[in-house]
Formats: structure tokens, sequence, C-alpha cells
């Protein structure tokens, strides 16, 4: 089956002229899938942690984003982590995987404070399925005569502080610019993985004995593209059950919910609006994830995580 036109349209907002553009994938429980973005949150959690996110994009277009990710990490010696993730991410014609391990060393800078130094490497797997794209009006353009699949390495850093209550991470999972395809003649066309930088950062409020306020926020920006922004306002009842909105700047607003089925197993659903022209022709985006920590230490941890 031929892929339409507005699959192609799609695709150019992803390829376009210069290729640069918001690329990394969006994330709206980033505060549940903190390993994917930066490397030195692995092993921060006191216990082999594996996290599972699943998230579809503006359903309701054909060929729009989707996105699964795996995560796995844990303490493996004393101010030592490690960790291992991949990325699947799709759009239209084009899939990428990407499949990393981290490592992170972690100081005391308090009695509860601490600080985390990461790094990241690995591979991205990308493949384009640009032959049955159909362009406008029958044009031909020997950009889109053959499909494309390359492997390109990649390194990342992160740094990351935390203790009982707060936490605040800056990272970078992507270092290296690496050039998909370039096209000569009559017109340049340009497709990279441009370099993206991360700041996450929340906090945790005592309501009450029952109730706590867990306010928090992911920066995302890249150049060449507008600042991605997200807010998010999570309420913890019992330690058990989550309730939350979240906003993303000029883009869409989202409620969350998650629950712990047991001390050691959460999952969690949201739901985002678009509140771009975009959301005109979709029904929205749906993201659902699974984290199950799992302590094989015999210190039997008894403060439950908050992020």
């Amino acid at each position: 089956m031929r892929i339409t036109s507005l699959v192609l349209l799609l695709l150019l907002s992803f390829i376009s002229i210069e290729g640069y553009s918001q690329q990394d994938p969006q994330y709206t429980q980033y505060m549940y899938n903190m390993n994917v973005v930066n490397p030195a949150y692995a092993g921060s959690r006191g216990t082999l942690s594996i996290g599972v996110l699943g998230r579809t994009q503006w359903v309701g277009i054909d060929g729009a984003p989707n996105t699964a990710t795996l995560s796995i990490h844990a303490p493996v010696g004393r101010n030592l982590g490690a960790g291992f993730s991949v990325i699947a991410d799709e759009i239209g014609p084009v899939k990428e995987q990407n499949i990393y391990a981290d490592i992170s060393y972690t100081i005391s800078t308090s009695e509860e404070g601490r600080l985390a130094f990461g790094l990241k490497g690995g591979v991205t797997l990308f493949n384009a399925n640009l032959v049955d794209i159909e362009l406008p009006q029958n044009d031909i353009d020997d950009l889109f005569g053959e499909n494309l699949s390359r492997t390109f390495p990649n390194v990342g850093a992160g740094a990351y502080y935390y203790n009982e209550r707060f936490y605040a991470g800056l990272s970078v999972p992507n270092i290296l610019q690496t050039v998909h395809f370039e096209k000569g003649g009559n017109f340049i066309t340009r497709a990279a993985e441009e370099t993206h930088f991360f700041f996450t950062s929340g906090y945790v409020f005592d309501l009450s004995d029952n109730l706590k306020f867990k306010p928090s926020t992911m920066v995302k920006a890249v150049s060449g593209a507008p600042l991605s922004v997200d807010v998010s306002a999570n309420f913890l009842m019992n330690d058990r059950l989550e309730l939350g909105l979240n906003y993303r700047l000029d883009d869409s607003i989202g409620a969350l919910i998650n629950f712990g089925v047991t001390p050691s197993l959460r999952i969690g659903y949201a739901y985002d609006y678009t509140t771009t022209n975009l959301g005109n022709f979709n029904s929205g985006t749906h993201e659902a994830f699974l984290l199950w920590d799992i302590d094989f230490s015999k210190k039997n941890l008894k403060s439950p995580r908050f992020f």
C-alpha cells in the first residue's frame, strides 16, 4: 500500500530543508521514565528497576508517531549504577531503534543528598521506507528512490542530584550529531539528529498524612526549534493512587493516573489533548507505563520512592 500525502507531510516535518526540529520522543510521564533521558539516574532507586512505556501519539492520523521504551537499571557496586535502555520510535515510513548502556557514579553531598554523574553509549538503527511514499502529483525525486538503512553510534552524559524530597537533572542523551542523508543538485535536503538538552526537576510536599503534592517539570532544548516545556502537578494519596495534570507549552494538556498495585509494582496511564491546529485531525495521545522495583538487597527499603 502506498503511503499517503498526509504521512508525507508528517515525514517532511521530521525531514525539513534544514532538518532541525524536536526529534526525540515526547513523554508525558517523564518522571517515571527518567533512565531513558538521563544516564546519571541509573541505580538511584536502590533496586533493580524495570520500566516499560508505550506511547501512541495523535490517534487518527495515519503514520503518526508511536514510541515504546524499555529500561533496566540497578546499583552494581559501591557508588556505582548501571543500566540498559531501548527506544523504538516510528513516524510514517521512518523507524528508529536506540539501544544504550548506562553507567553512573554517585557521591554523597550531605546526610540525605546524592549527586550522580552518568555516561551513556550505544547505537541508533535508522530505517526509512521512502520508496512507498506517494509524492504529490506523482513528482519524481531521487531522494525517495530507495530505502535507507543505517547504523549510527552515539554517546550521552548527565548529572542528577536527589534526596528524599527533591531531584534535579541535566542531561544530553545524544551528544553526536548524525546525518541521515543529504541530497545535492538544485536543492539541498538534509536530515540530521541534533543534540538535545534535557532539564528535569521535581519536589514532594506533604499536604497531610495521606496526601502529597508532586510538582515537576521537564525542559527540552535543541538548536533550531522552540523550547519544549512540560509542567506537571500530581497528587499522591496514601502512597498508592496518583492523579495529575500536565501542560506542554503551546502543544497539549494532559491528565495522568497511576496506581501502586504493590509497594514494588506501579502502573500508569496518561492522555494528552492537542491544543494546536493539529488537534482538529486527531483524537489525542495515549501513554501507559509499568514500573517494577525488585529489591535483592537485605535492606528491605521501607520508604517509598516518589520519583
